[in-house]
């Protein structure tokens, strides 16, 4: 691993500072908002042991996890926590530059993709300390394995996960007992999804896509959709076994996996009729508006639905599985401890992450799936059904991003290529061998 003094992490700083910042979606927004400019500034308690903590959780998971502050600082009176919320693009560059200048957050929350980047150039430090069974430690056995790895680079662990986030599949109950299907009954492969598509997909004069007079130019209620095109081309390169980047350096995106994986996306619009050209249409509306019956998409819909839309009932399936096992792409919001937070502020910090983690279960209320497993046991059943159904399949089949640190040059990559073939612009072929032409230079590159 790469080891930085203290004297060569401005120089490495800078040289990060240089990297593409433009992380084109955070996965808990669909589509990403603007960057905030403006952080959104929260204090917490009014001891004499401050800590700075910058986070992207602009939405209503920043307010949930605010509160969660707010009650470490008061079970913990000798604390203060001043925190700063601001669009993800925003704080990455902003973080860049406080890391180079000497003034940067004692804590930050970022996703999991992001630390290969990061500890890659020294700014962040690993906290292997912080793990075990001692009474100032977390458990390590109260993660899933996956989680656990995911949060390790070079063979040290840099974070502790807050939570699990990710897709799965949400269902519009009334569409489905309109069609006289049951919501309750998930299709098992491609074939029972589709057929589900083709009788939940309407035209203006009531036909199916099933029907020998279905008018394909003219429908009103979509059977599926495919939202965030990347990461719902992810999880169906996963579910056939894709490997983004392959261990011998080379790109994987235009393998058979991934021509199954975006050929199944185009096949549902063009071939099928059953989704909508992803340009100027709104799913989540046309969900929640009885326009779109199965959606797959990420485990964040939960809030938008039960705060926003409380008359939708709706049920949630695991990522269905259209391709040949299953799999479901899935990231994280992580703790991260940058490199110049030591001594004293280091134990402040230590002890404010174990607060947060050891009350897990209350970032349930977020939307997400906390990544305690002890905190998952604990949610209620009645208030997160769909946290607990998002679990299961994250801990059964779920996948996170590849670790390299240029994750974000990649997925800038491959995102307008995807967009182009699912708008009608490109081939299947034509788009996945030009994304694997621009990531296979940006490999050899990096």
């Amino acid at each position: 691993m790469l080891k930085l003094s203290r004297f060569m992490l401005p120089v490495a700083l800078a040289m990060l500072a240089l990297l593409p910042t433009a992380f084109a979606q955070d996965a808990t927004e669909e589509p990403a908002p603007p960057p905030t400019a403006t952080p959104i500034m929260a204090e917490a308690g009014s001891g004499s042991t401050q800590i700075v903590f910058w986070n992207g959780l602009t939405g209503g998971d920043g307010v949930t996890l605010n509160q969660m502050t707010a009650a470490f600082a008061e079970a913990n009176p000798d604390f203060k926590v001043n925190t700063e919320s601001m669009g993800w693009d925003v704080m990455y560059q902003k973080l860049q530059a406080a890391l180079v200048a000497g003034n940067a957050p004692d804590v930050v929350v970022m996703h999991q993709s992001e630390l290969p980047q990061f500890a890659n150039f020294g700014a962040l430090q690993p906290i292997d300390f912080i793990y075990g069974t001692g009474e100032d430690q977390i458990d390590p056995a109260d993660f899933s394995p996956a989680s656990l790895e995911a949060v390790k680079y070079n063979g040290e662990t840099y974070g502790v996960m807050l939570d699990n986030h990710g897709w799965g599949t949400w269902v519009n109950n009334a569409l489905f007992e309109a069609a006289g299907l049951d919501p309750a009954v998930r299709p098992n492969n491609f074939d029972e999804f589709l057929a589900l598509a083709q009788q939940l997909t309407l035209d203006a004069n009531g036909n199916n896509a099933a029907s020998a007079d279905f008018d394909e130019e003219n429908i009103v209620q979509y059977g599926t959709s495919n939202t965030w095109l990347r990461v719902t081309f992810l999880t169906l390169f996963y579910q056939n076994g894709g490997t983004l980047v392959n261990e011998d350096g080379t790109v994987g995106v235009n393998s058979e996996a991934g021509m199954k994986a975006l050929q199944i996306m185009s096949d549902l619009i063009f071939k099928y009729h059953v989704a909508p050209k992803p340009a100027g249409f709104e799913n989540g509306q046309s969900f929640a508006g009885g326009r779109l019956a199965i959606l797959p998409d990420g485990s964040w819909m939960r809030n938008f639905l039960v705060n926003d839309n409380p008359d939708v009932e709706f049920t949630v399936w695991p990522m269905v599985q259209l391709g040949d096992n299953p799999g479901t792409w899935m990231s994280s919001h992580v703790f991260y401890i940058p490199s110049t937070t030591s001594g004293d502020k280091l134990v402040a910090v230590q002890k404010y992450i174990k607060w947060i983690s050891d009350n897990n279960v209350m970032w349930a209320e977020s939307g997400q799936i906390p990544a305690r497993l002890s905190s998952q046991a604990a949610m209620d059943p009645e208030v997160y059904p769909s946290n607990i159904v998002f679990a299961q399949g994250f801990n059964e089949f779920g996948q996170f991003d590849v670790q390299t640190p240029a994750i974000v040059e990649i997925t800038s990559a491959l995102d307008p290529e995807i967009d182009a073939v699912l708008n009608g612009q490109k081939t299947v072929e034509e788009g996945l061998n030009a994304a694997a032409e621009r990531i296979q230079a940006i490999l050899d590159r990096s």
